[in-house]
C-alpha cells in the first residue's frame, strides 16, 4: 500500500480527490461519504440456523433479482448481492470485525438494498434474465468461486434478457480490510466509477487523507 501511495504521487492524489469533491452532486450522485465515524455503539451480527451471520436489515426476499434491484432503485438506494458460506471465516470475521462498526453498518444500511446467498444454497434464486435457478448453480453461473464475494450492480433497472458482467459495477472477495470494505461502498454510492473506474485510487487517496488526519490530530 505504502509504495502504491508514493507511485500515486501527492499531484496525483490532490487531482483525484479535487474531481470528486467539485463533481456535480445531483439526487442520483450522493456526495461521498465521511473517511470514517464512530464506532461505538457496536452492531452484534445474527446466527441463523443455517450457520451463516446474518445483519437484520438484510433484505428480505422472494429471490428474484429484478424485483430486489427495482426496490433499491425505488428506496433510492444501490443494489448488492453477497454470497457467504457456512464455517467461512472471512465472512464471520466481516460480520465480527467490519459490519459491527457502527459507522460502517450504518453507512451501508442506509444507502444500500443487499441480498444474502448461500453459496452451496438451495433456495430458488430467479436471475434478472428470467432463469429459475439454485443458490449454487446461481454461484456457478456467476463465476463465485470464493466467500465472501459481493457483487455490486448499476444504478437503474437491467435491460431485458440480460445478466452477469454487463450489469455488475464491480465485486468484492474475500478476506476484505475495514477501511477497504468501507470505501469500497462508498465508491460505489458514490458513483465515482463514472469519473474514475480504478477504485485503487480513490481508496489510497482516502487513506493518505486518515493518515494525514491521524497525524495533525497527534500534532495537534
Amino acid at each position: 500500500m505504502r509504495e502504491a501511495v508514493k507511485r500515486l504521487g501527492r499531484t496525483g492524489i490532490a487531482m483525484l480527490l479535487l474531481a470528486v469533491a467539485s463533481a456535480p452532486a445531483d439526487a442520483q450522485t450522493p456526495m461521498v461519504a465521511p473517511l470514517s465515524g464512530p464506532d461505538e455503539p457496536k452492531v452484534a451480527p445474527v446466527k441463523g440456523e443455517d450457520g451463516l451471520y446474518h445483519q437484520s436489515w438484510f433484505a428480505v426476499s422472494f429471490l428474484d433479482l429484478r424485483e430486489d434491484l427495482a426496490d433499491a432503485h425505488a428506496k433510492g438506494k444501490r443494489f448488492a448481492v453477497i454470497f457467504e458460506q457456512n464455517g467461512c471465516i472471512y465472512c464471520t470475521k466481516m460480520h465480527t470485525e467490519v459490519l459491527t462498526l457502527r459507522y460502517i453498518n450504518d453507512f451501508v444500511r442506509e444507502n444500500f438494498v443487499i441480498v444474502q446467498l448461500d453459496l452451496w444454497g438451495a433456495r430458488e434464486v430467479t436471475d434478472f434474465d428470467g432463469a429459475k435457478m439454485s443458490e449454487k448453480k446461481l454461484a456457478e453461473r456467476w463465476g463465485v468461486m470464493f466467500t465472501p464475494t459481493i457483487v455490486f450492480y448499476k444504478d437503474g433497472p437491467p435491460p431485458k434478457g440480460i445478466f452477469g458482467p454487463p450489469l455488475e459495477v464491480t465485486r468484492m472477495s474475500l478476506g476484505i480490510g475495514t477501511f477497504t470494505f468501507y470505501d469500497m461502498f462508498a465508491w460505489v454510492r458514490a458513483k465515482v466509477y463514472e469519473r474514475d473506474v480504478n477504485f485503487q485510487r480513490f481508496h489510497i487517496a482516502r487513506m493518505n487523507e486518515r493518515e494525514a488526519a491521524k497525524k495533525s490530530s497527534k500534532s495537534n
